[in-house]
Parts: structure tokens; C-alpha cells; sequence
């Protein structure tokens, strides 16, 4: 049986959001495409943050939380990403509903980021090389996640926008983070419509608790 949006994997989605926040083994950083590059500056920025705050180091689940936000969150598009999981759901959703899903998709990415910061230790992601044409507007960022245990694979979909380039969907071992939730979130729907998922995905933020 498929899990629910309620019962995704945790570590997954946890490895997923350590990738965009561990520093990386980069060489010649001012050489980088700026899709790299800016993979490179988020995760050098949030990891001396980090290191400077002794309250986060602690657990200060508020500073987490306020960190996340303003330096991860400006670079995720956020309205693709809840597009995307919703799916065919999204062209049916009112302006006032659409509004409502980004608002608490949000919460729920934010989390899962801020989660993934209380476990960063001694891990290091390494760039994997990927062609790509001058131009291009859609990338791709492949990475892997060394430290304990086997690496894990970690890639990140970015796209060229007005405001410059946004993370709009996240890979953990081939299974993307918006196709995982699209379909949990259809089942939602399917039997309680986009008012009961924008209920449900309430619920499951104010029970969240700590991150």
C-alpha cells in the first residue's frame, strides 16, 4: 500500500533537505554555472550561520525555524512546487485555495528543512558532473551526500526566472519530493476534495510540534 502524505518517509525526506543545507566539495567556485553556484552560496551561507549561533546549535526550534526562512525559502518557487504535487488539482483549485496550499505546503517545507538542520554533523555533498547547453533555462543539480553510512543521491531541479534561479523539486534516491506528495495529496482529494487537503495538511502543521 502507497503511504500517505501523513506517513511519508522521514530519513528520505530529511536526506533530501540536508542536500541544500550541508556545505559542498566544490573546486573553482567562481567557475560554477550559476545553478551550481547558487547551491554552493545557500549551503555556505545557512552553515556559517549555523556555526555563529550557538541557540541553533542548541535546538532554539524559533532561530531553526527563522533561518530556514529567510535564507532557504527565497530560493525555493514555491508556487511550482505545490503546482506540481497537486497536479491536475491545481487548475481546479480557486485563487483563494491556491493561496491557502502555498501557505501551508510552505509550512510543511519549511519544517522538513528545519528538521533536516538539527542533524548536520560531520557530512560533506559532493557536485556530480552533468552536461548541460549554454542557454539552457531548466537544470538539473546532481549531488551526493558522503559522511556515515553509504553516499546518498540527491538532485535538485532548478529553473531560470525573472528573480533568478529557484529550486522547484528535490530527489532523494530517484524519488522526487513533488511526485511523492502528488500522489498522496490525489488521494486526499479524491476522497475529501482540496478543502479537506488544505484541512489536513493544517492539521499535520499545527501538530508538528518541533521540527
Amino acid at each position: 500500500m502507497r503511504p500517505t502524505f501523513a506517513s511519508l518517509n522521514r530519513r528520505a525526506i530529511a536526506s533530501i533537505a540536508m542536500a541544500a543545507i550541508l556545505g559542498f566539495v566544490l573546486p573553482a567556485r567562481a567557475q560554477l554555472p550559476a545553478p551550481e553556484a547558487l547551491i554552493d552560496s545557500l549551503s555556505s551561507t545557512v552553515l556559517a550561520d549555523i556555526k555563529a549561533d550557538t541557540a541553533i546549535q542548541a535546538g532554539d526550534v524559533d532561530k531553526v525555524l527563522a533561518l530556514v526562512d529567510a535564507k532557504v525559502m527565497p530560493h525555493v518557487d514555491l508556487r511550482r512546487m505545490t503546482s506540481s504535487a497537486l497536479g491536475r488539482y491545481w487548475r481546479q483549485a480557486s485563487p483563494q485555495q491556491r493561496l491557502r496550499l502555498q501557505d501551508e505546503f510552505k509550512r510543511l517545507v519549511l519544517r522538513t528543512y528545519a528538521g533536516a538542520l538539527t542533524q548536520v554533523t560531520d557530512q560533506t555533498v559532493r557536485l556530480l558532473p552533468r552536461p548541460r547547453a549554454a542557454g539552457d533555462t531548466q537544470a538539473m543539480v546532481r549531488t551526493e551526500i558522503r559522511g556515515h553510512g553509504d553516499p546518498v543521491r540527491i538532485d535538485y531541479r532548478l529553473h531560470q526566472t525573472p528573480a533568478g534561479w529557484k529550486i522547484y523539486d528535490l530527489s532523494v534516491v530517484g524519488v522526487w519530493l513533488a511526485q511523492n506528495y502528488r500522489n498522496s495529496f490525489a488521494r486526499e482529494i479524491g476522497m475529501n476534495g482540496i478543502d479537506g487537503l488544505i484541512a489536513a495538511l493544517a492539521e499535520k502543521n499545527r501538530g508538528a510540534g518541533k521540527p
